[in-house]
C-alpha cells in the first residue's frame, strides 16, 4: 500500500505531498490543474519511461518519491528484490524515488540505494496495477484480453504457462538450428573437405612455434659462412697465432711481454703489482677467447651450401603456409588448432542432425501436451470469468449486458500457447455479441475493464490499483455504480482514482484535490486533502462547475449521503 506520495517540479505541480493510505482515494481538480501528474509520478516510481518535457518550466529536475507500507503477503518477495538491489526496508516501510533532469537524465532510488530503473519496473509489477485511458484502449487487443483471462485463471495456469514457454523456446531453438543445418548441409560438407585438405597440408609441414625466426637466423649465418670463417680466423691469429706471420707478435704474446716488464719492476713500486695482476688476467681472457675462436672455426659446417639450400626450402614451405592460412606462423599454428575443432564440428553434422530431429520431435510433443493443458485451463476459466464479469456489469448499470470469453485455436503454436482469446460483449438482449475491440463504446469499455479488475482481484489480489479517468464516457447512474464498485474493490486493495465525476469521488474515503494557482508568470499547482464543507464545495464544482452553487452543494451532500449509506 502507498502511504504517501511526494511530487516536486513535475508538470504544473511545484511541490505536493499526497497522503494516501488504505481504502479508496479520489483525486480531482480543474482541467489543466495537473491531476494526471499524480499518475505520471506513480508511473515514474514504477519504472515508466521518463520524459524531460515533464519537468516543470524553469526547474532543473523533477522528483517523485513514494513511501510504501508492505503487508506480510507482499513483503517477502519485494524485500528479496530490494535487498538484491542493495536497498533496505525498515519496519515494513519501503521508499522509492525517481528524478528526471531537464536534460532527460533519470535516476532511480530503491530503499535508499541508487539502482537501475528496471528495478523499479520489477517492483512495480508486484505492488501496483495502473489503468489509464490508454490501458482501456489496450483492452481492445487480443493480447490484453488473453492476459486478463490468464490472471483470472490463477497460479495453476501461470505455472503451466511458464513450463510451456520454456519448452517452446527450446523447441523453436532446436527447430531453427535443424533447419539451418539441413539447408547448409552441402555447403558445410564442402567446407569440411576443404578444411581437411588444408589441415593435412599443415600437419604434413608440422610448423613449430618460433621456427621461422630460427630459420631466418640460420639462413643469414649460412649465407655469410665464408665471411664468418675469414673473420674468425683473422681474429684468432691476431689474438693467438699458431703460425707467426712476418714475425708479427700476437695479442697473447704482447700482453705476456707487458706483464713480465711490469713484474720485473714491481719490487721497486708497489703500485705496479695490481697492474701486473690485471695484465695476467687479460692474458688468461685472451687465451680463452683464442680457444673459443678455434672452437667456433671447427664448428663451422664445411658443407654450408647444402644446409643453406635445405633451410631455404623449409622457409619457402612455411611462407606458403603463412600466405594461405594467416599473416604469421603463429596464425598457421592457431589455424591448425581451431580448424581441427571446426572439422570435428562439421564432421559431426550427421550425428547432430539425427540428435536434433529426436530432440525437436520430443520437444514438439511436450509443447503440444502443455498447449493442450493451457487450452483446457483457459476454457474452464473463460466460462467462470464470463459469468462473474457479467454479474459485475449488471452492478455497473449494464443490467442486460452479457460478456462472453471465447477461446479459439491458433493455426500455429505461439509463445503463449495455441489459443486466441476474445472478449465478446452483448450490451442488450436481441443483439449479437460483438468483440469489445470493435463493438464497445468508450463508456462500455471502461466498465468492462473495471468489472474484469474487480473479478480478477478476488483471484489474483494486487496491493494497489490506480485508475486514471476510468469513468471516461460515463455519467449519471452508471458513474454512481462505478463509484460503488471501486469502493468494493477498495475493501481488498488500495484504490487510487483520478476522476472528474462527483458520482465517483463521493465513494472515496480519502478525497484529494489538485489546486491551480499562479505567481503571475508560471502556473503552479498543489494538492489539498478535503473534508467537510471543502469537500462538498469541490463536489459541487464537479457537478455544476460552481463551488458555491446552492443546488450543486445540495446535490453534493446527497451524493455523499448516498455513498455513506452504501458503505
Amino acid at each position: 500500500m502507498i502511504e504517501e506520495l511526494g511530487i516536486r517540479d513535475l508538470g504544473v505541480i511545484a511541490e505536493a505531498r499526497l497522503p494516501l493510505g488504505p481504502g479508496f482515494t479520489a483525486v480531482t481538480g480543474e482541467t489543466g490543474a495537473g491531476k494526471t501528474m499524480v499518475v505520471t509520478a506513480l508511473g515514474l516510481l514504477l519504472g515508466a519511461r521518463s520524459d524531460a518535457g515533464a519537468v516543470r518550466s524553469g526547474a532543473k529536475q523533477a522528483w517523485a518519491e513514494g513511501r510504501w507500507l508492505l503487508s506480510d503477503a507482499s513483503a517477502d518477495e519485494v524485500r528479496e528484490r530490494v535487498e538484491e538491489a542493495g536497498g533496505e526496508i525498515e519496519a515494513g516501510e519501503l521508499l522509492l524515488g525517481r528524478s528526471v533532469s531537464a536534460e532527460g537524465r533519470s535516476r532511480a532510488v530503491v530503499g535508499g540505494r541508487s539502482t537501475p530503473v528496471g528495478v523499479l519496473a520489477e517492483l512495480g509489477e508486484r505492488l501496483v496495477v495502473v489503468h489509464g485511458q490508454a490501458d482501456q484502449q489496450r483492452l481492445r487487443s487480443a493480447t490484453a484480453q488473453r492476459e486478463a483471462l490468464d490472471r483470472f485463471a490463477g497460479a495453476e495456469l501461470l505455472e503451466v504457462l511458464g513450463e510451456y514457454r520454456t519448452a517452446f523456446r527450446a523447441w523453436r531453438d532446436d527447430a531453427d538450428l535443424l533447419v539451418r543445418l539441413r539447408s547448409e548441409h552441402d555447403a558445410r560438407a564442402r567446407e569440411a573437405a576443404e578444411l581437411r585438405t588444408a589441415l593435412d597440408e599443415v600437419e604434413a609441414a608440422d610448423p613449430q612455434p618460433g621456427e621461422d625466426v630460427e630459420l631466418a637466423e640460420r639462413a643469414d649465418r649460412l649465407t655469410n659462412l665464408e665471411d664468418l670463417r675469414f673473420a674468425a680466423a683473422q681474429a684468432r691469429e691476431l689474438v693467438s697465432s699458431e703460425e707467426a706471420i712476418d714475425d708479427a707478435p700476437d695479442a697473447v704474446t704482447l700482453v705476456e711481454s707487458a706483464r713480465r716488464h711490469v713484474e720485473r719492476m714491481a719490487p721497486h713500486d708497489s703500485a705496479l703489482a695490481p697492474l701486473a695482476e690485471t695484465l695476467q688476467n687479460a692474458g688468461f681472457l685472451l687465451a680463452e677467447a683464442a680457444g673459443e675462436l678455434s672452437s667456433y672455426l671447427a664448428g663451422l659446417d664445411a658443407d654450408g651450401a647444402r644446409e643453406l639450400e635445405t633451410v631455404q626450402e623449409r622457409r619457402a614451405e612455411l611462407t606458403a603456409l603463412i600466405r594461405r592460412h594467416g599473416t604469421t606462423l603463429d596464425d598457421v599454428i592457431e589455424f591448425r588448432r581451431t580448424g581441427g575443432l571446426r572439422l570435428i564440428e562439421l564432421d559431426g553434422d550427421d550425428d547432430r542432425i539425427e540428435q536434433l530431429e529426436a530432440s525437436v520431435a520430443e520437444l514438439e510433443a511436450r509443447v503440444d501436451e502443455l498447449a493442450d493443458r493451457l487450452t483446457s485451463l483457459r476454457e474452464a476459466a473463460a466460462s467462470r470469468l464470463a459469468i462473474e464479469v457479467t454479474a459485475e456489469l449488471a452492478a455497473l448499470a449494464m443490467p442486460d449486458a452479457e460478456l462472453s470469453v471465447v477461446v479459439e485455436p491458433l493455426a500455429e503454436p505461439a509463445s503463449h500457447g495455441r489459443d486466441q482469446v476474445q472478449l465478446l460483449l452483448r450490451p442488450h438482449p436481441g443483439t449479437e455479441p460483438r468483440p469489445v475491440s470493435r463493438g464497445a463504446s468508450g463508456g462500455e469499455l471502461s466498465r468492462v475493464m473495471l468489472a474484469i479488475e474487480v473479478v480478477i482481484a478476488g483471484a489474483d489480489p494486487v496491493p494497489t490499483f490506480v485508475f486514471d479517468e476510468v469513468d471516461a464516457g460515463v455519467g449519471g447512474a452508471a458513474a454512481i455504480e462505478i463509484g460503488r464498485r471501486l469502493a468494493k474493490l477498495a475493501e481488498r486493495s488500495q484504490v487510487i482514482v483520478v476522476t472528474h465525476l462527483a458520482q465517483v469521488a463521493a465513494f472515496a474515503t480519502n478525497h484529494l484535490t489538485v489546486v491551480k494557482g499562479t505567481d503571475g508568470q508560471v502556473t503552479a499547482s498543489s494538492v489539498r486533502q478535503l473534508a467537510g464543507f471543502d469537500r462538498e464545495a469541490e463536489m459541487a464544482r464537479l457537478l455544476s462547475g460552481l463551488a458555491d452553487s446552492a443546488s450543486g452543494l445540495a446535490h453534493a451532500r446527497e451524493l455523499l449521503e448516498l455513498a455513506a449509506d452504501a458503505a
